[in-house]
């Protein structure tokens, strides 16, 4: 068997998973129900799998948090930008950058933090514009 898991760590799997399944359509793979810190979640957005354990100091195991968040953030593709980022945000997550449209590159982004200290990005494609192209309106851009 061969894939790719994005792995975590968040203080509470079981909480961050309620938040999320309240953002986004999650797709459950295995849940534990075990007492905190010992608890794991195993679930997939838009086919990726995302592996979250609980915080456990005792095996390494440290999460983030809001004010020290980890330098890797998600880059999610959505159907609806305005409405997810505004699930996010009216569930308590903290914005970093509202949506934003980008009609050059054919794109709306909007980022926010949540609770756990994880940062996602969101990303809307309204239409495809090629890498050839995208370099081009850089370079334009930066007067080059």
């Amino acid at each position: 068997m061969v894939g790719v898991e994005i792995d975590m760590v968040v203080t509470e799997s079981l909480k961050a998973l309620e938040l999320y399944e309240k953002i986004f359509d999650i797709k459950r793979v295995e849940v534990s129900n075990l007492p905190k810190g010992e608890n794991e979640v195993i679930f997939t957005l838009y086919g990726v799998h995302f592996h979250m354990l609980d915080e456990n100091p005792k095996f390494g195991l440290n999460a983030p948090n809001p004010e020290r968040p980890n330098t890797i953030w998600f880059n999610i593709l959505v159907p609806d930008i305005k409405e997810t980022f505004s699930k996010a945000i009216s569930l308590g997550c903290i914005e970093v950058q509202s949506v934003i449209d980008i009609p050059d590159y054919g794109v709306s982004n909007a980022i926010f933090t949540d609770a756990f200290g994880y940062q996602w990005m969101l990303h809307q494609i309204h239409k495809e514009v090629s890498h050839e192209e995208r370099i081009r309106l850089w370079e334009e851009k930066k007067g080059l």
